[in-house]
């Protein structure tokens, strides 16, 4: 039998030339992971797609280079085209000289693909060009040295974790300067190359054992502290700081004080030390269908440390229900007494993330389960599983590893409705004594200014019910939302009194801990809740032009995305008669109550400042004028309007804001920027927040992600933070929304 009458197509020619596109491809994969906090996913799946269209091109395609550069350029329009949505715009008509229209054509087609287009010609260009010169093995041994390089910097000074990147480098220079190796033998001895390829196992096989031995060895060995340390470490040593050990599982690290401001967006599994910054997250947890907007309770804590929250000891003790049955109601220790009047709200929840959480997740408080299912199977309830009345948690026992978290599963919950009238005379005290001493626990070494800012603000409070708005409010209109506040200002050793005096801003656990705690300062039983904010609605283009979506949907029913950004913590506060009723002291929030009989919520719209109204008296008597004259005059003054049209707009505008502070200037250009978006088919609904709207359309207009997030900075500063923004601050903000309103 004849031996490999065909020989491998990579082992014969010019195999090396075209084998060193693919490592560059490996390299540079690797390499943009340093850009994980600048690019979005569809960045990063565009330019991995022309990594890969790059290497099968150069690996595959024979002929001339010409043609594969030629095939390379149209897989990369056709993977923009692909994942930006984009959508053909036709010239409109007109003379074909007319530069203006071709360029109004070019603009709508290409500015659908920016700036994912442009940044897919760079890398390929980068792919292009170190493919090109890496030939030699000194200069292999650079474009190594220089990706290893980077991923080490950025790795040691970002809250980026690159161990398995750099790993990952060097197996893959490994292997390059194994191909290298192999090319220069090839050259060299020719017969001998010719002769060892008709045998390739033989010629492949010992190479990866190598590799995958000296890669394995590295995960196996006993960690041994080092001898000589690296000059990062002495660095960060001399500064009084700490670097993290690596110890068991390779690339994992352990927790530090210095970790808090590394992590991302999402349902926290340890709240005993608050505080640090945050990256916002936006992968999807679940899908909620429900049949009223809520907030989706998870748990909820008692023990407040001064650094963090805790279970209380009647907490831990606390006996559940077990035993569920579909369709059963659960008991509430402290619910709605028979007089108030409830909703019920009907949810379905579908799970995306795939790790299992401790709680099923609903609008509280929950009455009852429906039904669950794992797939498309459905499943019975847990023994395990219980209630816990008085916490209102529906516990999932994650530590049985044979016991699955549901795919899917069905909640109803008999939320009440509120009426401010009656909230005004009920009592905030519980009957049970303990748990009453547990809800109004403060750390013995609680700074006194706490307490007394808390008893300042509630001074004039007539009712228990407005001790809890006073605060609610001072806390939302006080301090501005930030994911990353400026630790660094931080002093005194308690989370709260550091907020409140120090820090000055932060996100909803740095306002929640603070609600929590000034609401027990003046005698209110509060508890510290966790869960997901509601998510947010598909965008449906076909309500466009239909009235508002608050007149179709008042209740917000419908299916909500629900993401790791969307976790979320408030504030519970207890009412004899009501049981817990929620409380959203986080500025830009708004928690999604059932009322009756009250004033609906303010939108943003209602907000801004009516427009000043003038009327002109006009002359009691007319004056004759000749046509002619009448012609000549409006024929001028056309004229001079069109020739001065700039100075006029500019002086009717600043006639027109006159009497308009800065910051209503800003909430006045931020609500008319809502209506032209929604003119432009980016919708909204009168539920929800700005901080809501923005995010979902920034799903919708990715390339105007970063100018709405400065829209909604300044639009908080402006309404909530009780700073006066200067006018050059306004009048930046105008310059923004007019660059948004050209885009869209």
């Amino acid at each position: 039998m004849q031996r490999f009458n065909i020989r491998l197509t990579l082992l014969s020619g010019n195999w090396y030339q075209r084998v060193t596109y693919l490592f560059v491809a490996a390299l540079l994969w690797q390499w943009f992971y340093c850009l994980e906090d600048y690019w979005w996913d569809e960045t990063f799946a565009i330019v991995h797609g022309v990594l890969i269209a790059g290497v099968a091109a150069e690996l595959l395609v024979p002929g001339h280079r010409s043609i594969r550069l030629a095939l390379q350029l149209a897989a990369i329009i056709g993977i923009n085209v692909h994942f930006t949505g984009y959508q053909w715009i036709g010239r409109e008509q007109g003379p074909w000289n007319d530069g203006h229209l071709w360029t109004s054509w070019l603009s709508g087609n290409i500015g659908q693909l920016e700036p994912f287009i442009w940044i897919s010609l760079v890398v390929w260009l980068l792919f292009q060009l170190a493919g090109y010169w890496s030939r030699s093995r000194v200069q292999v041994m650079t474009l190594i040295a220089v990706c290893m390089l980077t991923l080490l910097v950025a790795d040691s000074f970002s809250p980026l974790v690159l161990w398995d990147n750099v790993a990952w480098t060097i197996f893959i220079g490994l292997a390059w300067l194994v191909a290298e190796h192999f090319s220069r033998f090839q050259s060299k001895h020719p017969d001998s190359w010719n002769h060892l390829i008709e045998y390739p196992v033989s010629l492949v096989l010992p190479t990866l054992l190598i590799l995958a031995l000296v890669m394995s060895s590295g995960l196996f060995v006993p960690n041994v502290a080092p001898v000589i340390k690296d000059p990062y470490t002495v660095w960060m040593e001399s500064r009084g700081e700490t670097v993290p050990s690596f110890t068991g599982e390779k690339g994992s690290s352990g927790t530090s004080e210095t970790s808090f401001g590394d992590s991302r967006s999402g349902y926290s599994r340890d709240d005993d030390q608050l505080g640090g910054g945050f990256q916002f997250d936006y992968s999807t947890v679940m899908e909620v269908t429900t049949t009223h907007r809520s907030y989706w309770r998870g748990e909820t804590k008692a023990l407040y440390t001064g650094n963090g929250w805790e279970d209380a000891t009647l907490e831990r003790r606390e006996s559940s229900v077990i035993g569920l049955r579909s369709d059963e109601p659960l008991p509430l220790s402290e619910g709605a007494d028979e007089n108030v009047e409830m909703i019920e709200v009907a949810q379905s929840v579908t799970m995306v993330r795939e790790d299992p959480l401790p709680v099923l997740f609903g609008a509280a408080p929950i009455h009852k389960i429906v039904g669950l299912n794992n797939g498309e199977e459905q499943m019975s309830i847990p023994t395990r599983a219980g209630w816990l009345s008085s916490s209102w948690e529906l516990r999932w026992p994650v530590e049985n590893a044979q016991i699955p978290y549901p795919t899917s599963y069905s909640l109803v919950s008999h939320v009440p409705i509120l009426n401010e009238t009656e909230l005004r005379n009920a009592s905030s005290q519980l009957d049970n004594g303990q748990r009453n001493q547990m809800y109004l626990q403060l750390p013995d070494n609680l700074p006194s200014r706490v307490i007394d800012l808390a008893e300042e603000i509630t001074a004039e409070a007539a009712s228990p019910y407005d001790k809890a708005k006073a605060i609610e409010q001072y806390l939302k209109l006080n301090f501005p939302y930030t994911n990353t506040p400026d630790t660094s200002k931080r002093r005194s050793q308690d989370f709260v009194d550091a907020f409140l005096f120090e820090i000055q801003e932060g996100y909803c656990d740095y306002y929640s801990s603070a609600m929590a705690v000034m609401s027990r300062a003046v005698d209110l039983p509060a508890r510290w809740v966790k869960g997901y904010a509601p998510g947010i609605l598909p965008f449906d283009p076909s309500v466009q032009g239909m009235p508002s979506e608050l007149e179709i949907n008042p209740d917000g029913s419908g299916t909500y995305t629900v993401r790791n950004a969307d976790a979320h913590s408030w504030v519970e506060v207890y009412f004899e008669g009501y049981g817990w009723i929620p409380f959203e002291p986080t500025s830009g929030f708004a928690f999604p109550y059932a009322l009756t009989d009250e004033a609906p919520e303010v939108s943003i719209e209602e907000a801004a400042p009516s427009t000043p109204v003038e009327t002109a008296e006009t002359g009691s008597q007319a004056s004759y004028v000749p046509l002619y004259a009448a012609i000549a005059a409006a024929v001028l003054s056309v004229i001079l309007i069109v020739l001065r049209r700039q100075k006029i707009l500019e002086t009717v505008v600043k006639w027109r804001f006159r009497t308009y502070t800065s910051n209503q200037r800003v909430v006045w250009e931020t609500e008319r920027l809502l209506r032209y978006g929604r003119r432009k088919g980016l919708q909204y609904t009168e539920h929800e927040t700005l901080r809501e709207i923005i995010s979902k359309w920034s799903e919708h207009r990715r390339f105007l992600r970063e100018e709405f997030t400065e829209v909604l900075t300044v639009f908080e500063k402006a309404k909530y933070s009780g700073l006066t923004l200067t006018s050059d601050e306004a009048e930046q903000l105008v310059a923004k929304v007019k660059s948004i309103r050209e885009r869209l």
